[in-house]
């Protein structure tokens, strides 16, 4: 999707409220030693630096009427009351409790649903998280709606989609409990006490594209995130790695598309890992401006519907003659 690049200047209110510590510094940019994310944004906003910020975000686009209806329908979503804790604790295997999991996830409308055993370093500093397992799952955009962003339409795209995560959550957790095992689901906008990027790329939604986000193969970015934690035994998905790291090496897209120049080209050490990785700064003040954002998940080429499928046939070939050449040598 080719777009007109708009240069953009943040508003004088907006900076005079910005922290004396850049948020790159809070989410570990150029740390050698691994270590736990801190809050940053989308916790209380009394937890972070950036919390007037936050609060900015919200007064800005409280008028919005697409944005109104949108949260007060996720709203009654996030205040649904789970399902009730059954007295007697039903038992099952490993793999019939994945079946049970991905069933209920499936049949409440998910796009993508993955299991993996949760990591202490997926946990921001000041929570805990004591369940040893994590079912991820994905909904999708709508991508007429999210063609327009930053346009207030997709911004109620993405609230409709969190809403639609949590639900789904809900319902996952809700059969879970109705078995006797504890589950506790969370869905966005807010952050709860871990990171959800690293587990969905562990148990199998796609690799880490150059905009910070997830790269499915079939849905591109142009999805949402939600998580269930408990302890019901599950077995692990596998990651999936299909080439689209090798392909944001080359792709220029999402970057030359965003208006504050806030991907990066090169990847960074963060926390002790060498990612791709969007500056936090840069990024900020252009989608609390515009409710949102959203433009390098749409304008991304895996986000295309029908695109996947010619990339992955594309990749594919190319990784069939490297095998080629390299049985050759």
């Amino acid at each position: 999707m080719a777009r007109t690049k708009v240069a953009f200047t943040p508003r004088h209110e907006q900076m005079a409220l910005w922290p004396g510590v850049s948020g790159n510094t809070i989410n570990g940019q150029g740390e050698n030693a691994p270590g736990r994310p801190k809050p940053i944004y989308w916790h209380e906003p009394e937890r972070t630096p950036h919390g007037p910020l936050q609060r900015w975000f919200y007064a800005q686009s409280v008028g919005n009427p697409l944005l109104a209806q949108a949260r007060a329908e996720r709203q009654k979503i996030i205040e649904t009351p789970l399902g009730p804790l059954a007295a007697t604790r039903t038992e099952l295997s490993p793999a019939a409790a994945v079946a049970l999991v991905k069933r209920a996830a499936n049949d409440a409308g998910a796009d993508l649903v993955g299991i993996t055993a949760m990591r202490p370093e997926w946990v921001f500093e000041g929570f805990e998280v004591t369940q040893r397992w994590i079912v991820m799952i994905g909904v999708a955009h709508a991508y007429g709606a999210m063609a327009t962003a930053p346009e207030p339409t997709a911004a109620a795209e993405v609230v409709r989609q969190y809403g639609r995560g949590n639900l789904i959550a809900k319902r996952v957790a809700s059969a879970i409990r109705a078995i006797g095992h504890e589950a506790v689901p969370h869905g966005g906008p807010l952050a709860g006490p871990l990171v959800l990027i690293p587990p969905a790329i562990e148990c199998g939604f796609g690799e880490l594209g150059k905009h910070g986000s997830i790269i499915n193969r079939k849905l591109g970015s142009s999805f949402r995130l939600a998580s269930v934690l408990t302890d019901l035994p599950l077995l692990p998905d596998r990651p999936d790695a299909f080439g689209a790291d090798e392909f944001c090496l080359n792709c220029r897209v999402c970057a030359d598309a965003c208006p504050p120049d806030a991907i990066l080209h090169s990847k960074q050490m963060v926390r002790g890992t060498q990612k791709w990785y969007v500056d936090f700064d840069k990024c900020l003040p252009y989608f609390n401006e515009t409710m949102g954002c959203g433009i390098c998940l749409v304008v991304c080429p895996w986000s295309r519907p029908g695109t996947p499928e010619t990339l992955l046939t594309k990749l594919a070939a190319r990784a069939e003659r490297r095998a080629r050449g390299e049985a050759a040598d």
